[in-house]
């Protein structure tokens, strides 16, 4: 197993700095997904690890060495890009088996490889299938079995599964992590998708115009975002953020939520945070489901209500200020009701209403 360390890296194309001064620490058989849309300097940061790009400055470590300079060959580095890349010409069997001979593998060796991870990746019943006869959905599997088959110290995947439907990615999300584990390796996963950085990865590197924002547990990501970019990228639908005012009432905190009307209290800790901040205008964030909602003849307007199978997300407010909450399947509300918010003051986070990022107490 090899670890990664990326020590203030940088990577500009002329004028443009696509990745700005990015340091992380990615352990030995971690699995750590770089988050981001599209632009943000993912795939850029995941080229100079492998060693397509050379970095501006900085440097990458695996382990303790040095890869400046270093071939791309000589990194012990698998990759699987977002189009599949396998040799259609050839059968599924030859396809696993190319990577094993070029490294001069015993026959039965490479036999009992192929077999195991055909069997893995449920080909074993196209060994013998020409690979342009086949879906695009068993070319991406049969192009990360390639490269896993290797067995590579570390393991590259841009948005392997961007161009496969979603019964196959719900599949593959579970495949690509058993394989993982099975084989410890240093897996690297570039994603836009918070669904698949969420379920697969060890720990999410949230990026955004090539800064890295955040890195943490996914759970950690989720209900403690450093900033507002990071709270609305996260999570379907993403953190309800309103606008708003610290003010003080009965010795105690709240937010003047405009429209919303006046929070609840915050808790000491936030309040005593908030209080610390250089201004009183902030951003008030929940999670939609972390907050409950009954039917009032004074409450916030229902304007559009989303049944999705065993969930519903009813949307509340006007077009210009909206909040979203996710409900069980057996919700009643419906368009025109009015209905009264209660938001939970644990589940509350604040983002400087300047800065956009994370209010917290020291």
């Amino acid at each position: 197993m090899t670890s990664i360390h990326l020590k203030q890296l940088t990577k500009s194309f002329g004028a443009f700095q696509a990745l700005k001064t990015m340091d992380l620490k990615i352990e030995d058989g971690e699995f750590v997904a770089l988050l981001g849309p599209s632009g943000c300097g993912k795939s850029t940061t995941m080229n100079m690890i492998a060693g397509m790009e050379d970095p501006t400055s900085g440097s990458i470590l695996f382990d303790d060495r040095d890869m400046n300079g270093v071939a791309m060959g000589r990194r012990g580095v698998g990759f699987v890009f977002q189009n599949y890349a396998i040799f259609t010409h050839m059968s599924v069997y030859d396809n696993l088996a190319y990577g094993l001979r070029m490294r001069k593998l015993p026959a039965a060796e490479i036999d009992r490889r192929v077999k195991q991870m055909a069997e893995f990746l449920q080909l074993g019943p196209l060994l013998t299938q020409p690979s342009a006869k086949l879906s695009v959905n068993i070319l991406q599997r049969l192009a990360i079995g390639r490269s896993a088959i290797v067995e590579p110290a570390i393991f590259l995947l841009d948005e392997p599964l961007s161009n496969v439907d979603a019964a196959f990615r719900a599949v593959m999300r579970t495949e690509l992590k058993h394989l993982q584990r099975q084989f410890k390796q240093t897996m690297v996963y570039v994603t836009h998708d918070q669904l698949e950085a969420m379920t697969m990865a060890d720990r999410i590197a949230v990026m955004d115009h090539g800064v890295l924002l955040q890195s943490g547990s996914p759970v950690d990501v989720y209900n403690n975002p450093s900033s507002t970019f990071v709270a609305g990228f996260l999570g379907s639908p993403g953190m309800n953020l309103i606008r708003g005012e610290l003010v003080d009432r009965a010795d105690a905190l709240h937010v003047d939520l405009g429209a919303f009307g006046l929070s609840e209290a915050l808790e000491p800790s936030l309040a005593r945070a908030a209080k610390a901040g250089r201004t009183r205008n902030v951003s008030y964030g929940f999670r939609p489901e972390q907050a409950q909602l009954e039917a009032s003849s004074s409450g916030l307007p229902v304007f559009f209500v989303e049944r999705i199978g065993s969930r519903t997300i009813v949307h509340l407010g006007g077009e210009g200020a909206v909040i979203k909450l996710v409900l069980g399947n057996d919700a009643g509300f419906e368009v025109g009701q009015t209905a009264r918010l209660t938001v939970n003051p644990g589940s509350v986070r604040l983002f400087d209403g300047e800065t956009g990022l994370a209010i917290r107490e020291a």
